[in-house]
């Protein structure tokens, strides 16, 4: 079988490969190569250039490049029924007498394509018309030896656990999503003295980013390849092609991890705001500037990103008796390593040492990397929206998607990472399930906090305390009040 490198082989510094390609125009047509550099070809050719025959195995940086940016142009299940096509008609598999000796030599290869496919977009197989083609091309196969039955049951064993766990993983977002509610109303129906903050569960800061990189880690482990192209891929035509995500997507694990974000944002700005005393809420503050901390430490820049962006919330902002409390020294420091300005220049320096540090390391502990993932997305958004996915000619543009292949193919080898920490499930439960603020709830309780100073911050008070003692009211409340027409409620 083909060896099969891991991610971080896949690409060298200029971003695929320079070793693989002819430098002249491939022999089949339709390929374009400079340097020994494939740049471009037609969707044709490229489709080609996928399937292996009796001299030729595809490089794993063209199986993975082809396969992720070929959606942009058709369906992964269109792309799977010209595959199979062209693995039964050029390779004969349909003959039961061809040459058995050529059967042994083809078949492993086909064998590796399909396994690193479902490997790597596993996602794409939740399609019943890809999945099957898969068991009819792996049907084929596995009627030559037994060997090739026994890989082709493998394979179908590890797609089939992944999809499995992917629908479980999905169940316990749907559910905590279901069950979650606004931290006021909790407020409002739970006396002070028994209500719990993120304190009493872990005191300790060093713990509470172990734990947040556990479900860091987890959720990055269930976002696809294939999703960082549908998050800017556009309903309609695209050059000509149409989207292959005008359907339904198969997946939201991206979209997910992106609310866990917004979560631990107005979960940091809730934990601050609640205290009543001004001290409780210095504490807090300087908790979280600890617990940043050791996020920078560990290599979690999208927890570390979350805490400051809830931190400087304009509820958790405006509240100046307590952050004068406040040794902020710490803080600065770390606001200064995440700055955006010159293009995020000092974060991007330390993610770059982080990545090192992952590439020569000698423990797990060292091998975490987890980015600041809205600005990643937003450099795959650009590098998208810069480059046109095809050249004047007709041709795909290879040399975009080769870049597009290398960001990605980065964030994979990062996501691949087992959690070295132990898991605290309390801490887990507390960080996943326990209510939050919404934005108007955090505005009135840093007003109830620290009084408004203007006209402005006053009348929204006024505005706010309306409607949450109007939202707190039950729908008999609610009639009754109607029905009497006080001249004044408060």
């Amino acid at each position: 079988m083909p060896q099969t490198p891991p991610f971080s082989a896949m690409f060298d510094s200029s971003g695929y490969n320079r070793n693989l390609y002819q430098s002249a125009e491939d022999s089949c047509g339709g390929l374009y190569y400079h340097d020994n550099n494939l740049l471009s070809g037609s969707l044709e050719a490229l489709i080609q250039h996928l399937v292996p025959n009796v001299d030729y195995y595809p490089d794993r940086t063209y199986i993975f490049t082809f396969l992720l940016s070929s959606r942009l142009f058709m369906h992964p299940y269109e792309l799977m029924a010209k595959v199979c096509h062209l693995c039964v008609e050029h390779q004969r598999l349909s003959d039961p007498d061809s040459d058995k000796n050529q059967m042994r030599k083809i078949a492993p290869k086909i064998l590796q394509l399909l396994t690193e496919w479902t490997e790597t977009f596993p996602y794409d197989f939740r399609d019943e018309r890809m999945m099957r083609n898969l068991k009819d091309l792996a049907h084929r196969i596995a009627s030559g030896e037994e060997t090739y039955r026994k890989n082709v049951q493998q394979m179908m064993q590890c797609l089939i656990r992944k999809l499995a766990a992917l629908s479980q993983y999905e169940e316990v977002l749907a559910k905590i999503s279901s069950t979650s509610t606004d931290r006021l109303t909790v407020l409002k129906t739970k006396p002070q003295s028994i209500q719990r903050d993120i304190i009493t569960v872990c005191n300790d800061p060093y713990t509470l980013a172990q734990q947040l990189t556990h479900i860091e880690l987890e959720r990055l482990n269930y976002i696809g390849p294939e999703e960082f192209v549908q998050a800017f891929v556009q309903k309609g035509p695209l050059d000509n092609d149409k989207s292959c995500y005008s359907e339904r997507k198969k997946t939201r694990n991206l979209e997910a991890y992106v609310e866990w974000f917004n979560r631990l944002s107005y979960l940091v700005a809730t934990e601050i705001c609640m205290p009543v005393k001004k001290k409780h809420r210095a504490r807090m503050i300087e908790y979280f500037i600890d617990v940043a901390r050791e996020c920078f430490n560990i290599g979690n820049f999208n927890s570390l990103m979350a805490i400051i962006s809830g931190m400087n919330m304009s509820p958790v902002s405006r509240l100046k008796k307590t952050w004068a409390k406040v040794k902020t020294a710490k803080f600065d420091i770390l606001e200064h390593q995440m700055d955006p300005s010159s293009n995020f220049y000092n974060y991007r320096t330390a993610l770059r040492g982080a990545a090192q540090r992952s590439l020569t390391a000698h423990s797990s502990r060292e091998k975490i990397v987890i980015p600041f993932f809205s600005l990643l997305i937003k450099d795959i958004y650009f590098l998208n929206e810069g480059c046109a996915n095809r050249l004047p000619n007709g041709h795909v543009n290879f040399e975009k998607f080769w870049e597009l292949a290398k960001q990605v193919s980065e964030f994979m080898t990062w996501k691949q990472v087992e959690c070295p920490f132990e898991r605290d499930r309390k801490i887990l439960q507390y960080l996943i399930t326990v209510p939050v603020f919404s934005e108007d709830a955090l505005y009135l309780a840093s007003y109830e906090s620290e009084g408004p100073e203007n006209h402005i911050e006053k009348d929204r008070w006024k505005s706010l305390r309306w409607v949450s003692f109007f939202s707190l009211l039950h729908k008999s409340e609610r009639n009754w009040l109607y029905l009497k027409k006080p001249t004044c409620v408060l």
